[in-house]
């Protein structure tokens, strides 16, 4: 099968986000499939862009094929980024003949971040007589609507709606990351509920060393990470580590409130790994509550996220309050902290909960930093055992349900049908 993959912002682990086309394709070429995934050459997602002079520039990374097309750089959620999303569909679109001439695609997919991508995504799955599929990643324009405070008669959120209406309404399939994605879907398009699935975000195992080898893999880290954590464990500290993008969304500034109230217990310490809007604002609050317990490193390479995990005693997610999430969620740093079998202290609230599920964490309200700070006194004053056998279950639900082996495989039966 000829599968092409369009996703404007793909990434790599080299790369950075975005990671699931990356992941699915290698499964799918694994399995014997052709996989090409045409993106936009800059991505607000990713660590590094590929350096791209034309349109269609063609690059294979790890046996994928990657299509660049030549997009402008942004700063912000603007205009900038608005013409950057018309400029990698228009081209798309007027391309779509020699498009389907050279890669002859059995499917076409668009990997949906916002929803314009469904007009070429169909004309070249029309043009090539081939199945189109769906697979939106957000529910767009609501989330611009609820969670961005836009009007529901702005132009540019009408015109989006207009574009998710098509995508779902004409898609042969529709994939969701979200559970309960349906509920919205069916009102904006979706015929009927047999061309819905719901395949979420995962874990790629190839990236997870086997535990006799996370030494080895842990002298890898960047110098600052590897010297910070040291120093941490000599001195005995509890880590609750934070591992993602520093976004509002992320409600990290509860995190920092529960740093502030546990300043007296000097044995706990705050790490937090990545970046985004938010971390200097967050640094500059740690730095004039005068808060010595808390520490902001730089992003690392998806492939050295397991051995920074491996030195953490106590995983935090949360998510500021969002009635979006009542479809789902899934974050891929969730599947990250099951995987190094760690416990999670999980401040989200959603239609789903895989650390209850799994029994790997302690769940807490969101936007609560005395939660935070008792879910930590909770977890530490359990046995290191204690904490591993939680930590453990996490790692053999994340297995069993979210290997991209299984999701990948879950995708080729939605192609096929």
């Amino acid at each position: 099968m000829n599968i092409l993959y369009i996703n404007h912002y793909a990434g790599s682990p080299k790369m950075g986000m975005e990671f699931r086309p990356y992941y699915l394709a290698k499964e799918w070429i694994n399995k014997g499939h052709d996989v090409t995934i045409i993106a936009g050459s800059y991505s607000h997602l990713r660590k590094e862009n590929p350096i791209v002079d034309k349109d269609f520039t063609e690059e294979i990374i790890d046996g994928i094929r990657y299509v660049w097309i030549k997009t402008r750089s942004y700063s912000s959620n603007g205009s900038a980024r608005a013409m950057s999303m018309v400029d990698f569909c228009k081209k798309i679109y007027k391309n779509a003949k020699n498009i389907s001439r050279k890669y002859k695609p059995s499917v076409v997919i668009s990997s949906s971040t916002y929803t314009f991508d469904t007009y070429p995504s169909q004309r070249i799955a029309k043009i090539s007589k081939c199945k189109y599929i769906h697979e939106a990643h957000d529910l767009w324009p609501l989330t611009l609507v609820e969670v961005g405070g836009m009007s529901k008669f702005h132009p540019f959120v009408i015109a989006m709606g207009k574009a998710e209406k098509s995508a779902y309404k004409n898609s042969d399939a529709v994939i969701s990351l979200f559970p309960k994605a349906y509920e919205h879907m069916l009102k904006h398009g979706l015929q009927n509920m047999d061309k819905y699935s719901c395949i979420p975000n995962g874990i790629s195992l190839s990236e997870w060393t086997e535990a006799e080898n996370i030494d080895e893999e842990y002298k890898n880290l960047d110098e600052e990470h590897r010297n910070l954590l040291e120093r941490l464990k000599r001195d005995g500290k509890f880590i609750v580590c934070y591992l993602g993008g520093h976004a509002i969304s992320n409600a990290l500034i509860y995190l920092i409130k529960a740093a502030k109230i546990s300043r007296h217990n000097e044995d706990i310490s705050y790490v937090l790994v990545g970046d985004g809007m938010e971390k200097d604002r967050l640094r500059q609050i740690a730095k004039a509550e005068g808060l010595g317990n808390i520490f902001f490193l730089p992003p690392i390479q998806k492939t050295k996220v397991p051995a920074l995990l491996s030195m953490a005693d106590a995983l935090y997610v949360g998510a500021e309050k969002s009635s979006l999430y009542r479809f789902g969620v899934s974050m891929n740093k969730v599947y990250d902290y099951m995987m190094s079998a760690k416990p999670i202290i999980y401040a989200v609230l959603a239609a789903n909960n895989d650390i209850e599920e799994a029994k790997c964490g302690i769940v807490i309200e969101p936007e609560n930093p005395d939660e935070i700070f008792n879910a930590i006194l909770e977890l530490k004053a359990l046995s290191k055992k204690e904490r591993n056998e939680m930590g453990e279950r996490g790692k053999e639900y994340v297995l069993s349900h979210y290997d991209y082996r299984i999701l990948a495989e879950k995708f080729l039966l939605v192609m096929e049908q």
